[in-house]
């Protein structure tokens, strides 16, 4: 459509449409923009997630807040989990690739005449603890305390690897998952690098970056993901804050336990949680 002549736009002022109503009617459509664009985003974000992860049609995200919540007192290190994950997950057979991993933490003791509490932190990871661990080396004498650790996604609130993304390839989602989509990844790898736990690899055989997904597939099809299913000892735990009573686990765990995060300083504000969790563990 051709501009109106100068004449006709300037006319507006002339016919009483002041400055000060100009400046009114500018901070209405402002106001409107604002309320409407978090309802855009929200739609926007539902869409991509129905689009990208071929979620089932009468699953509503905005009515789930997933976390999960792990009990270090309780894991023994099995490695059932993460062989769980690479199998339901199809994630690379090679011991460098995992979505979720154990490590084992062994505090030795001080040596004599030291005045430490505590001496050196070993920690080892062997295979990312698929297939359990090897007897450890170091004599039981000298060993202060030892424990396992599984580590995954740290579901984000503030997400360092989605700001980092360049084509929005890696998105939050209403019900609180970190996804990828693979349709719009482009491997170059500042979602790696940008994730402060470590929990991103890339897939040399999709080209892409991968990450634990919560095993999305399962959780909006009302199952849990495959490394809580099979967990022997239920260190691991699944969980709804939004549609969360008094008698799920993570409550009761909540009731009876001090929770912490990793890396809390980093104000990234994770949704899994550790019971348990020593402050050697990093």
């Amino acid at each position: 459509m051709p501009c109106a002549p100068p004449t006709q736009r300037g006319t507006m002022i002339g016919k009483g449409y002041t400055r000060r109503k100009s400046l009114v009617a500018l901070a209405g459509a402002a106001a409107g923009f604002l309320v409407m664009a978090p309802a855009r985003k929200a739609r926007a974000a539902v869409q991509k997630l129905f689009t990208s992860t071929g979620a089932p049609k009468g699953y509503d995200p905005t009515q789930h807040k997933w976390l999960m919540a792990i009990n270090i007192e309780r894991c023994i290190g099995c490695g059932l989990c993460v062989e769980a994950c690479k199998k339901e997950n199809h994630v690379p057979p090679q011991p460098t690739y995992f979505r979720t991993w154990i490590e084992r933490y062994i505090i030795k003791k001080p040596r004599p005449g030291q005045a430490a509490v505590q001496g050196e932190t070993v920690v080892d990871s062997p295979n990312g603890g698929a297939g359990g661990f090897p007897p450890c080396e170091i004599p039981r004498e000298e060993i202060l305390k030892a424990f396992y650790v599984p580590k995954l996604c740290n579901l984000c609130e503030h997400s360092p690897c989605t700001q980092s993304c360049p084509v929005g390839a890696t998105f939050d989602t209403p019900d609180g998952a970190v996804l990828v989509d693979p349709k719009y990844c482009i491997g170059c790898g500042f979602c790696i690098q940008a994730c402060p736990y470590g929990c991103r690899y890339f897939n040399p055989y999709t080209r892409t970056a991968d990450k634990c997904s919560l095993c999305y597939h399962r959780i909006t099809r009302g199952l849990r993901p495959a490394c809580v299913e099979v967990c022997p000892a239920e260190a691991r735990l699944f969980g709804d804050l939004k549609n969360m009573g008094p008698d799920d686990p993570i409550a009761k765990l909540v009731r009876t336990n001090k929770l912490h995060t990793l890396k809390p300083h980093l104000g990234t504000e994770p949704r899994v949680l550790y019971a348990g969790l020593d402050k050697e563990v990093r």
